[in-house]
């Protein structure tokens, strides 16, 4: 009987046994998981939703609301992500995937406290994970405390030297903190691993043209514009840096380029319309104001506005 028993395994007496209910619970919890899981890849959205909210009725077990809650991001339904993770870390509190996820989701819902507290409870479950120490700084930053953002982004290179997301956002806020030269630093490490990063070269630019450093700028904008003719920063930085240095005509060409390209751009034909007013088209201005405004009417008040300062106070390019 021993023997047999440890082929077949005997059943003890208080081993718990499902019920027919129980049996056909767990049945249609798999149909309905794995359903949602073939609709999710099929690009069946609102069914696999419905699917994985009928199983996790069933069971809420971590795998599935792990599946729910990124079917809602997709979705766009943030609010009813953030409701499914938060059931998700309570859950399973040492799970620091779900907490980094967590964290995203306040960051779009602009919560900077429950993002840090999600952040703070991942890096204490690993004091190594570089995402963690990335996502805290951009809580930090949600709420004004640069110095804070600077330790924790520190903490995310020390952890991962090749952060190169880490490095963007700690050149910004040294820029912020008018710390140029620790930024370029920052970017430079960036763009020795990528030289074809954009954000990186913009951000460049951007510092040396402050700086009065005009060939070094040029070429950071126009290395951007070259990879990617549709980039709108990269022609709103040049042309600012060029009204600066009152090169009109050239400004007032760069935007006419950037209008053939990118029609549907109010902020082109307003500042488009500044380098004319100051050139003394007041016709050639008043239409590319009105034309701003018709494709983007709510910034009516906004457009209308910059428009008259520009042409009282001179040279006010807003990009510097």
């Amino acid at each position: 009987m021993g023997l047999l028993s440890a082929l077949f395994g005997e059943k003890k007496p208080d081993d718990k046994q499902q019920s027919p209910q129980e049996k056909q619970n767990q049945r249609n919890f798999d149909i309905l998981k794995y359903d949602g899981i073939r609709a999710r890849n099929m690009g069946k959205l609102p069914y696999a939703i419905k699917c994985f909210e009928e199983a996790v009725a069933l069971n809420d077990e971590p795998e599935t609301l792990g599946l729910l809650a990124s079917a809602y991001l997709q979705a766009g339904r943030t609010d009813d992500a953030r409701i499914t993770l938060d059931r998700l870390t309570e859950k399973e509190p040492a799970d620091i995937h779900a907490l980094l996820s967590l964290a995203s989701v306040c960051y779009m819902q602009e919560d900077y406290e429950g993002m840090d507290t999600a952040c703070q409870k991942a890096i204490a479950l690993d004091e190594q994970n570089p995402q963690a120490y990335f996502l805290a700084a951009k809580a930090a930053r949600g709420v004004k405390n640069d110095l804070n953002a600077i330790v924790m982004l520190t903490k995310a290179i020390a952890a991962d030297e090749t952060f190169a997301q880490a490095y963007q956002l700690r050149a910004e806020v040294l820029w912020d903190m008018r710390q140029p030269n620790e930024a370029l630093d920052d970017l430079n490490r960036i763009l020795s691993q990528n030289p074809d990063d954009e954000e990186a070269l913009l951000l460049k630019g951007k510092i040396e043209a402050v700086a009065g450093h005009t060939e070094e700028a040029t070429g950071c904008f126009d290395k951007v514009m070259e990879m990617n003719p549709f980039n709108e920063t990269a022609y709103l930085l040049k042309g600012g840096m060029l009204c600066k240095e009152k090169k009109l005509e050239e400004a007032e060409s760069l935007y006419t380029e950037a209008i053939d390209l990118m029609p549907d751009k109010a902020a082109f034909y307003q500042e488009r319309g500044r380098v004319r007013l100051l050139n003394g088209n007041k016709e050639g201005a008043a239409d590319d104001m009105k034309k701003a405004i018709e494709i983007a009417p709510e910034k009516e008040e906004l457009i209308s506005g910059n428009f008259s300062n520009f042409g009282k106070n001179g040279l006010q390019t807003g990009i510097y």
